[in-house]
């Protein structure tokens, strides 16, 4: 079991790797316009506009068509993960089917997998004579596995789309209060500075890009400062306490100042791999305390807010943001220098288990 929970981690891992460049992509085509249109006068855009303000609007839908398109594309490529061809056909379907029937995220994946492991047992099961086997990957095997997927989705259709709204529902309700939201931004900065760029960074990160399909920005407001966080309080706290760091770091922390500012979370992982011990856990309260002080400041979002520094400019009370990432970096810094000395060789570095922290998508 503990074998397949991490091949399965592994495909949903991929799944997310092939997904971010559209996320990030179409959330950007989202709220360009929407800032072009605040700059012009234009508070929201809708569709009864016309002239610049109109294209501004139709611009802004391709943004949203590809947010629409999460949960088709992650459910394909976990499928690919797992089976090749054969798999991605059961996920792009499974993927669509869960957008159109609300079950959202949750049938995303179900049918994901589904499909990606019935496909992969046929190919291993299923024996043909030889003249029949160009058929089986482009015919045979597609079709069995998008016809249980579609069979498992009808009738899980119901079920799927009450859990989902449920979520939705609740997560909604979380967000229109102040305290909810301070215990929401903790949850998602902690999980955030964990990893820096692992599975428990990433889920928090996939579940604020999601909730965007729902038309929830406030979760990412949070993840959004959370990311910046770490390799910020590096980037101080060498400028800071050089004396602490060994020359190799103190010049890689150098280029943490423009990891912070684009929000590249997996720049403070030279520094954390010193002592992990000690810094993931000053990391995890850095990160948590920073989106926890945004929150507290009332800071959200009602377009899909862009990351880094720079996202302020798409959130209401960006000074809250900025603030937030401040003060999140500045813990880091002191605490990180109080701590630990990081006037150290690699090969004097604490050893870290491969799975702790993962930052590529194979």
């Amino acid at each position: 079991m503990k074998k397949f929970l991490k091949e399965a981690r592994g495909h949903l891992m991929t799944g997310i790797g092939y997904m971010l460049p559209m996320i990030i992509g179409s959330s950007l085509i989202v709220a360009i316009p929407q800032l072009i249109a605040l700059a012009i006068g234009v508070p929201s855009l809708s569709e009864d506009l016309t002239g610049f303000a109109g294209f501004l609007y139709q611009f802004q839908q391709v943004g949203w068509t590809g947010i629409g398109l999460v949960n088709t594309v992650l459910a394909a490529f976990v499928g690919y993960s797992i089976a090749d061809k054969p798999g991605l056909a059961a996920g792009f379907v499974g993927g669509a089917i869960a957008t159109s029937t609300k079950a959202g995220f949750i049938g995303a994946i179900i049918y994901a997998f589904l499909g990606g492991y019935l496909a992969r047992w046929a190919i291993k099961n299923i024996k043909v004579p030889e003249k029949y086997m160009q058929i089986m990957p482009n015919v045979v095997l597609p079709f069995m596995a998008t016809f249980v997927v579609a069979l498992v989705a009808v009738l899980l259709a119901g079920p799927l789309a009450a859990i989902n709204n449920g979520i939705v529902d609740w997560l909604k309700v979380m967000c229109s209060t102040n305290t909810n939201k301070i215990i929401m931004a903790l949850i998602l900065g902690a999980m955030i500075g964990f990893d820096m760029g692992g599975p428990v960074n990433k889920a928090a990160w996939m579940a604020g890009n999601i909730l965007l399909t729902e038309g929830i920005f406030t979760p990412n407001v949070f993840i959004n400062c959370a990311i910046t966080i770490p390799p910020l309080g590096y980037a101080i706290a060498a400028a800071i306490k050089g004396d602490k760091f060994s020359k190799t770091l103190r010049e890689s922390a150098s280029g943490n100042w423009v990891m912070s500012f684009i929000g590249i979370t997996e720049g403070a992982i030279p520094f954390t791999l010193v002592k992990p011990t000690r810094l993931i856990p000053i990391n995890v309260i850095g990160s948590a305390l920073g989106a926890g002080v945004a929150a507290l400041l009332g800071t959200d979002a009602i377009i899909p807010p862009l990351g880094g520094w720079y996202g302020a400019v798409t959130m209401q009370n960006p000074w809250g943001y900025l603030i937030g990432i401040a003060v999140g970096g500045l813990f880091i810094a002191f605490a990180a220098t109080a701590l630990v000395d990081f006037n150290v060789s690699d090969d004097m570095e604490e050893k870290v288990n491969v799975d702790d922290i993962e930052i590529t998508f194979e």
